[in-house]
């Protein structure tokens, strides 16, 4: 059987010190999201190990620990910790989810690829924005919304369409696993470059790192 995140009153009370901090924690973190960074930010479903049970409740949920609660309301980029604390409050233990293809895009390669495209970039001097690890070996990259529907059209103008490559964007509909928040109950999403302020706001075009990270796959992969 599941386990149920703000399943019940009971467990929307925090009587302990021990959880009243950490609710305070996640509120701040969620807080620099959207007070800092202007990204919206869901609360999301935990996954239990060892069988990754989903606190949806759903025996037979397809994304476990990796999905939005379908009755939480989004918490909007610009909100205060004030805002974030009575809205965030209601989910307590909540993963936080970070809607894609509003602010950002992503293009998501493999962790290992990632890295040493990324140490290529900065040697580059190329325009870098956040980039996320996942604990099941996945780095994404954050890039201007638009990104996902135009991927085919820029490797195949790049040459990279026939290419058999680890990479793929995601866009409007997906969820990124913000850090340090436990993806799919394999463990807790990290970064390999954090957000800073002259990026977050306005991640880099896609054609701008998409050579490197086709050609640093494309090499991986050989």
């Amino acid at each position: 059987m599941g386990f149920t995140i703000g399943g019940s009153r009971g467990t929307k009370e925090f009587r302990s010190g021990v959880r009243r901090r950490g609710r305070t924690s996640e509120c701040t973190t969620v807080a620099e999201y959207t007070g800092l960074w202007g990204w919206d930010a869901v609360p999301g479903a935990r996954a239990a190990a060892p069988a990754r049970d989903c606190s949806c409740g759903r025996t037979n949920c397809v994304a476990p620990g990796a999905h939005p609660l379908g009755f939480a309301p989004t918490v909007p980029g610009g909100a205060t910790l004030d805002e974030v604390t009575e809205i965030w409050g209601e989910y307590p233990g909540a993963t936080i989810l970070l809607p894609v293809g509003r602010a950002f895009d992503l293009i998501e390669v493999s962790a290992e690829a990632g890295r040493r495209a990324l140490v290529r970039m900065e040697r580059m001097g190329l325009p870098l924005g956040p980039v996320t690890v996942t604990p099941d070996g996945r780095a994404q990259f954050f890039v201007a919304p638009g990104a996902a529907a135009e991927l085919p059209q820029l490797l195949y103008r790049m040459g990279w369409d026939d290419a058999d490559l680890d990479l793929r964007a995601l866009g409007h509909g997906a969820f990124l696993t913000a850090p340090p928040s436990d993806h799919a109950g394999l463990g807790p999403a990290g970064w390999l470059r954090r957000p800073a302020l002259d990026c977050a706001g306005g991640p880099p075009q896609a054609r701008l790192l998409l050579g490197t990270l086709a050609y640093t796959c494309h090499r991986f992969r050989r």
